[in-house]
């Protein structure tokens, strides 16, 4: 169970959330650039992290990373993001490296983006 404060009854909470990429800075800067928000710290040429003053990201670089073979590969985690015009948000992460392939499984729900790493994310419209 978790308080107001986001914070579980025992006092646990959610440091941060870490991901794997060709590029671990570059990612950093495209995730950062998606969200309005800021890379806090870089770690060397390997990492970065991105924060919006609350929740915060770690992006590494992988020296082996493959990008998942997606629809057909399951994944392991994805991120969705909402955005208040998402046909805006679209134009603007793709100008950013973002593609956006071909299978779209959300129909009017979602869209799904592929970031520059090739992992898939979903953008859709901010809900109330």
């Amino acid at each position: 169970m978790s308080n107001t404060s986001g914070t579980a009854a025992n006092g646990a909470r959610v440091k941060c959330a870490a991901f794997w990429g060709h590029d671990g800075k570059a990612l950093a800067e495209f995730y950062a650039a998606a969200l309005g928000w800021k890379v806090t710290e870089t770690y060397g040429d390997a990492a970065a992290m991105i924060s919006d003053g609350t929740t915060r990201y770690v992006f590494y670089t992988a020296e082996r990373f493959e990008a998942p073979n997606w629809p057909q590969d399951e994944l392991v985690f994805h991120l969705d993001l909402s955005f208040d015009d998402v046909e805006a948000a679209e134009d603007r992460l793709v100008s950013l490296g973002a593609t956006k392939p071909e299978h779209q499984p959300g129909g009017k729900h979602w869209t799904v983006l592929l970031d520059p790493s090739g992992q898939p994310f979903c953008i859709s419209a901010n809900r109330g």
